[in-house]
């Protein structure tokens, strides 16, 4: 993958740092965040910055090249959430205590269960852990999302 750093520059601009999918915090992560191919080059994508996404490690590499998923609510197949076509905060809640991402769509939940964002399929509890430390820090969640949620 070629990529130019001024477009991953921008990349990480237009997604104020943030994974475009579980909008944890690249400035909270221990390494930077990688750039995932929204409609993924196997199934012909391009490197574009149309086409790019900045994404944390785990939800990169639970989407792999998935581009629809499950809803567990309804078992209908809908496209993954998009951040280029998609508004985060009409398709995903935090929840009361900050620590769960909550799907209030079919794309939010289908998303939610592809990624795994919550750790709901995995013990290591690592995601929730990382998260109610980044609450006691006062980095979580990210403003922009209690901005919208009122």
């Amino acid at each position: 993958m070629t990529i130019s750093q001024d477009i991953r520059q921008r990349i990480r601009q237009r997604a104020n740092l943030l994974c475009e999918y579980c909008h944890s915090s690249e400035e909270a992560s221990a390494s930077l965040f990688t750039f995932d191919h929204l409609t993924p080059r196997s199934l012909g994508g391009t490197d574009t910055e149309e086409n790019l996404a900045l994404a944390c490690h785990r939800c990169n590499g639970r989407r792999y090249n998935f581009i629809n998923a499950t809803d567990p609510d309804t078992q209908e197949e809908v496209p993954i959430f998009n951040p280029r076509f998609h508004k985060w905060l009409e398709h995903f809640v935090w929840s009361a205590d900050r620590e769960k991402i909550l799907g209030i769509t079919s794309i939010g939940r289908a998303t939610i269960q592809r990624l795994d964002m919550n750790d709901d399929f995995h013990d290591d509890g690592a995601i929730k852990r990382a998260r109610r430390l980044w609450i006691r820090g006062g980095w979580h969640p990210p403003v922009q999302d209690l901005q919208q949620e009122k």
